[in-house]
């Protein structure tokens, strides 16, 4: 049994924060690195790049809407046209980037608001698989578990890989509770280590409900942004090895 967890990096200069983010690239299987729109820069896009490549860790793009204002969590109204544009925009500024370490993309995750409008508007989904069909086919698109992305990508012929996450609040439809509502982000160290077994485990979750849900993940996400996040990577990485579960980036067969 394996899993991939990622974790969202690249999103800023201040040197506390770039430390963390290269402990959590010690624990992580994949890094989705921010590429200058929503967060970072060239700079630190190939810094973090180079970490992950001699870390032998997975590298995917990160595009957001151009809003660092709110850190591209603000849901902007945008054509199907400028969504693809967008999205290839970051795509292949950080596959430039990449060649520059010598590495290669593995995947791309759409981050904040462009994430979210893409689980659930099926024409922004298809918007987004578009835009990474033409730039790699063997690009690998994250999304959240059961959402449109997830089948706008295979509509396309691209590999999917199925996102969930263990330090959030799910809606008993499987969405996400959104992180202005109480409670939407799950801060206790125990409490997230139980959720990340049980997705691996039995792919269950519990709902704000407290009923549980069924979610197939193929991956599980831990924020990078989150204070002690780096912490929360190794615990959570500790308690997958010890109960026998491989970590591994989507698509690397186990041994």
């Amino acid at each position: 049994m394996q899993i991939d967890l990622n974790s969202d990096l690249g999103e800023s200069s201040d040197p506390d924060l770039v430390e963390r983010d290269i402990r959590i690239l010690g624990c992580v299987s994949s890094a989705n690195i921010a590429c200058g729109v929503h967060a970072g820069n060239p700079d630190l896009m190939r810094r973090t790049v180079r970490v992950a490549h001699e870390k032998g860790v997975a590298i995917g793009a990160h595009p957001g809407f151009r809003d660092q204002e709110g850190f591209g969590r603000k849901e902007i109204t945008y054509s199907l046209a400028e969504i693809e544009d967008v999205v290839a925009y970051q795509v292949g500024a950080l596959a430039g980037i990449a060649a520059l370490e010598g590495a290669n993309l593995s995947h791309v995750k759409p981050h904040g608001a462009l994430y979210n409008m893409a689980a659930r508007d099926l024409e922004i989904a298809e918007a987004i698989a578009r835009a990474v069909a033409a730039a790699d086919r063997r690009l690998i698109l994250y999304g959240l578990a059961g959402s449109k992305l997830i089948d706008a990508a295979r509509a396309l012929g691209l590999t999917a890989a199925e996102e969930a996450f263990a330090d959030r609040a799910y809606h008993p439809d499987g969405t996400l509770v959104s992180r202005d509502r109480p409670h939407a982000v799950i801060h206790e160290e125990r409490a997230v280590i139980a959720r990340a077994l049980s997705l691996v485990n039995d792919r269950l979750m519990l709902a704000s409900d407290g009923q549980p849900i069924q979610i197939h993940a193929d991956t599980i996400c831990i924020h990078g942004d989150t204070p002690g996040s780096d912490r929360l990577a190794l615990a959570i990485g500790q308690a997958l090895t010890e109960a026998g579960i491989r970590i591994a980036a989507v698509g690397k067969a186990n041994a």
